[in-house]
């Protein structure tokens, strides 16, 4: 089947244009719901940053939770019950009427966006002949990102409740499309006994498999922690004349993503190869992100095109999910490709304690972004170099006992 024809892929995308709407929503509206709430400015970023990782706390659980559901129940169940959740999650949100439930209204709705990626990369990549399944997991990712932009746009424009809201009749309309989505064919060949994904944490090979696998993506999530949040110190720090605005950043970063996402899919195809493609992007991240931090005193605008390059390179997303798929047998796919894009978000958390603790001990902002940088590059290439190419595999197999 031609990827462009399998409603499974149109659906998964639309999902995950969902997902990462409100993923990043909630940085883009942070400062105005938290002011909204009554919370004075001297708390905001202490109280932002608690409500992220709740959030990220419930991506963390959610990922290993709809994984596992997704190898024992099946890969729809997952689809229609993780959207249920953070559906209900965003329309919650809207009608906040104070701080305490934003924290667990933040936990619950991570939990229900762990589901969207996984389950849907993992049910395409398992409908779509291997000649087809990098492009059809490139729409999933490609169209998905769009969702961050619109993110940006909406949270900059409209009352932040009203953002919320929009969330949530998303959600809703998304469930009634998914009505009808087929299940994996592989996964309903599978007896019920072969059904047993905890064993992806029970061996030792396929645990240090899905390490590798995380470890790739991981300079995604720096150029998100330390480039994007800590736009408006790193803008002082290299005497940007007119300062940065995370909110811009996350807009021209995202922009470049979605259109990334694509390009390096097509290379994927192009080179029939999944190694060469993640480094090709790789080594253009780690050279735009050097350029990045060592310019001063350049425009605003010179640094928001820089971001916009640094969401190009970020386009391995899609093959690092599809790499990660086609690694793991039917038996342990679900769980692999749910757990490990949410155990890379959740990086977020070290990769902010490492630039806290250089700065504690007298590290500028620029060098402690490039310290933990240097580490979160070379933790991803040792994960390239021990995961073997996957391109053009066949996915029906299961996990050696």
């Amino acid at each position: 089947m031609a990827f462009w024809r399998d409603r499974a892929g149109w659906v998964g995308a639309l999902g995950y244009f969902v997902d990462t709407y409100d993923l990043v929503l909630f940085s883009v509206v942070r400062k105005a719901s938290l002011t909204g709430l009554g919370v004075p400015d001297a708390d905001q970023q202490r109280i932002g940053l608690e409500l992220l990782n709740w959030q990220m706390v419930g991506m963390l659980l959610g990922g290993l939770f709809w994984g596992m559901l997704g190898d024992r129940l099946g890969r729809r169940s997952v689809l229609f019950a993780s959207t249920v959740i953070y559906s209900l999650a965003n329309l919650a949100n809207a009608f906040l009427p104070s701080l305490e439930p934003y924290y667990w209204l933040r936990l619950v709705a991570g939990f229900g966006l762990a589901g969207e990626l996984g389950a849907a990369v993992t049910l395409v990549s398992e409908r779509l002949a291997p000649s087809q399944r990098g492009y059809g997991t490139m729409l999933v990712a490609g169209v998905g990102l769009a969702g961050a932009v619109v993110a940006a746009l909406v949270g900059a424009t409209i009352d932040w409740r009203a953002a919320y809201l929009i969330g949530g009749i998303l959600g809703g309309v998304l469930l009634f499309l998914r009505v009808g989505t087929p299940e994996s064919g592989l996964f309903q060949n599978q007896a019920p006994s072969e059904r047993a994904p905890f064993k992806l944490f029970l061996r030792p090979r396929t645990c240090w498999r899905l390490l590798a696998c995380i470890f790739l993506a991981v300079p995604i999530w720096w150029v998100a922690a330390a480039l994007v949040v800590l736009a408006p110190e790193l803008g002082q720090a290299l005497q940007v004349p007119e300062g940065l605005q995370a909110p811009s950043a996350v807009f021209y970063l995202y922009a470049g993503a979605t259109i990334g996402d694509f390009l390096v899919g097509a290379l994927s195809q192009r080179l029939h190869s999944r190694r060469q493609a993640i480094f090709a992007s790789m080594i253009c991240l780690a050279l735009c992100s050097a350029a990045f931090l060592n310019l001063r005193g350049a425009s605003a605008s010179l640094f928001y095109s820089l971001y916009f390059w640094l969401g190009v390179f970020t386009g391995f997303w899609s093959v690092f999910v599809t790499f990660t798929a086609e690694q793991f047998g039917t038996d342990l796919r679900a769980t692999a490709t749910t757990s490990a894009p949410n155990f890379v978000r959740a990086a977020v958390v070290p990769i902010n304690l490492g630039l806290s603790s250089l700065h504690r001990l007298g590290w500028s902002v620029t060098a402690a972004a490039g310290g933990v940088g240097a580490v979160c590059f070379a933790l991803s290439l040792l994960g390239l170099w021990v995961l073997p190419e996957t391109f053009g595999r066949d996915l029906d197999f299961r996990e050696a006992p």
